[in-house]
């Protein structure tokens, strides 16, 4: 799965033809794509936009993609159940796969609330993704622990977790639980400073791919066949993702924007007006970045 970036016009204002195209991109890469995701800004998204980006992505990729179920709220908040229910029931709908996004009140929960809170949510869900996110991409992520982890892999109707704690060792002991308990459910690595996560077990759900989803999909199936290109691609995308999840972790998606508006994806390298900026000197970095990858194409 690849996250999808929502790109800005000049103006600031979204971009919708560009992201249809990013879309039908990610498709054609043989990529399942994660739509209101923090690539998206979901967080800083209003709710009608949220229910946009939804019908639009249903409108290109029918019911193959997964999308973020956000609730917004503030630190301090209690868990809120029925904001949840009510936000995977508007991507359930159009049929998409929830990803519980983290909230103040979901990650305030100890470990055996929050996966019981996951539970809760399967009532009304048939399946779902869960999803660890750690505190250098928003000030309420947070990492469980792997007693918190194995409750969750309890709940049938969760199918996987995203795992964002850029951390390999908290990842690979999530596998050996994953090898030992469930043999079925995913462990989707966020880690875009470990994208080789996918030679351990992983599968992904990453940031990363959406500065390049033709190239992750070209690097996956290279791995498959036993095609030793792949440690060449696979240490050319880990460069562009170090250099671009560096701190601040958020700032990547400026990066994102600047390297798909170099390779004429998009028609401007805007951001969101609330998301942190890369200096210009980024631009040279990521030309050099984008040249070496034509080598692949």
């Amino acid at each position: 799965m690849s996250a999808v970036l929502l790109p800005f016009a000049t103006g600031g204002e979204i971009d919708w033809a560009a992201y249809r195209s990013l879309l039908k991109g990610t498709l054609q890469a043989g990529l399942t794509p994660a739509v209101n995701m923090d690539t998206g800004y979901v967080q800083l998204l209003d709710q009608a936009t949220r229910l946009r980006v939804l019908d639009t992505t249903r409108a290109v990729c029918g019911e193959d993609f997964a999308a973020g179920a956000h609730v917004s709220d503030e630190a301090g908040d209690r868990f809120a159940p029925d904001a949840y229910r009510a936000a995977m029931e508007a991507i359930e709908t159009r049929g998409g796969t929830p990803v519980v996004f983290p909230s103040n009140g979901l990650t305030s929960l100890d470990g055996a609330d929050w996966a019981g809170a996951h539970a809760e949510l399967a009532r009304t869900s048939d399946h779902f993704i869960g999803f660890e996110l750690g505190p250098m991409f928003v000030p309420y992520g947070r990492i469980y622990d792997l007693d918190a982890y194995a409750a969750l892999m309890d709940v049938p109707q969760c199918i996987g977790a995203k795992h964002s704690s850029l951390s390999r060792q908290l990842e690979w002991v999530r596998l050996a639980l994953r090898d030992e308990r469930r043999s079925d459910f995913l462990v989707l690595t966020g880690n875009d400073l470990a994208i080789d996560m996918i030679m351990y077990g992983s599968d992904y759900l990453l940031g990363l791919s959406a500065f390049a989803p033709e190239h992750f999909a070209l690097r996956d199936r290279m791995w498959l066949e036993g095609d030793s290109r792949f440690y060449e691609l696979n240490d050319l995308l880990q460069y562009l993702g170090c250099f671009a999840f560096r701190d601040p972790v958020p700032a990547y998606k400026h990066d994102a924007a600047i390297f798909l508006h170099l390779r004429g994806r998009i028609r401007s390298p805007r951001t969101h007006a609330a998301s942190p900026e890369r200096p210009a000197s980024d631009r040279s970095v990521l030309e050099d970045i984008a040249r070496r990858l034509e080598a692949f194409s």
